[in-house]
């Protein structure tokens, strides 16, 4: 007989998930479990509630990722355990609506300058040029970038939603990736781990982006996420439209690109890649 986490993995493979999304839920079961010390199917929904009152109150944990916790116990309960629904009422907790910070583009300049490394000065602007999440970068590999003069783009896999997508090719950033190549010379993945086996692991892009920051003076706010908040809001500035910034991002709905007009102050002209207007730092 399979195992109940098993039979959820099952279950949401069924319902096409994202792997990175059956990952989160297997795992706020597995804590729901470890703090009762009990099997998650002999538990009440009035335990569950306590659990998150638990996250929020004493680990002090974000709403969403509260909230992420919840959906999965929702899950768990209505679609593997097959308790109704009404017996199981966790309300989702509202998310407060903060503004990320944007680094002005000397800003973004400064942390590329900031760079350990070719290999991580690289990883950072591709990052930016692009517009990528921590996970597309970490993902890249060499035959993903299509510099034919009429195509100049790079291919995004498995982006949010499992979905694959194209985004602009800066010029600028072919020249560094060719810097790159010819130092590194990577093979499967433009970024690969130590091993040389699989790809860079986001915690160490993050840390990367950190290092630069830190060492660039531009205080602790933000993560690598940052670069990817930058290229839309700085995209916005330059005249870019919405709705070609909402393709390029990958979003499933204009609502959440529309966010990036309370981060926009400026209207410059031209429509290319924001690092086109980066005095950038070559190694």
């Amino acid at each position: 007989m399979k195992t109940l986490r098993q039979q959820m993995d099952d279950a949401m493979v069924l319902r096409g998930f994202a792997l990175r999304t059956r990952g989160s839920y297997l795992a706020a079961v597995k804590g729901l479990a470890k703090h009762y010390r009990c099997a998650p199917d002999l538990l009440s929904a009035q335990e569950v509630q306590d659990y998150l009152l638990h996250l929020i109150v004493e680990r002090r944990l974000a709403y969403s990722s509260v909230n992420m916790v919840a959906s999965a116990c929702r899950f768990l309960f209505d679609r593997v355990l097959k308790r109704p629904q009404t017996r199981f009422d966790i309300p989702m907790a509202k998310v407060p609506k903060t503004l990320p910070r944007i680094l002005s583009r000397d800003e973004v300049t400064r942390v590329f300058a900031a760079a350990s490394n070719l290999r991580a000065r690289t990883l950072l602007m591709v990052t930016y040029a692009a517009g990528l999440r921590v996970s597309e970068v970490c993902a890249l590999q060499p035959a993903d970038i299509e510099s034919a003069p009429d195509r100049m783009c790079l291919k995004v896999r498995g982006g949010k939603g499992d979905r694959d997508r194209y985004t602009m090719l800066s010029p600028a950033l072919l020249e560094t990736l060719r810097d790159y190549w010819r130092l590194c010379r990577p093979r499967t993945w433009l970024f690969p781990n130590p091993s040389g086996i699989g790809p860079i692991d986001a915690k160490t892009a993050q840390r990367m982006y950190c290092a630069a920051r830190d060492k660039a003076g531009l205080g602790r706010a933000g993560g690598i996420h940052t670069l990817r908040h930058c290229f839309a809001t700085h995209l916005l500035e330059s005249g870019v439209d919405i709705h070609t910034i909402q393709r390029l991002l990958g979003h499933g709905h204009v609502s959440t690109t529309m966010r990036y007009f309370h981060l926009a102050h400026h209207k410059l002209t031209g429509t290319t890649s924001p690092l086109e207007l980066l005095d950038t730092v070559r190694s």
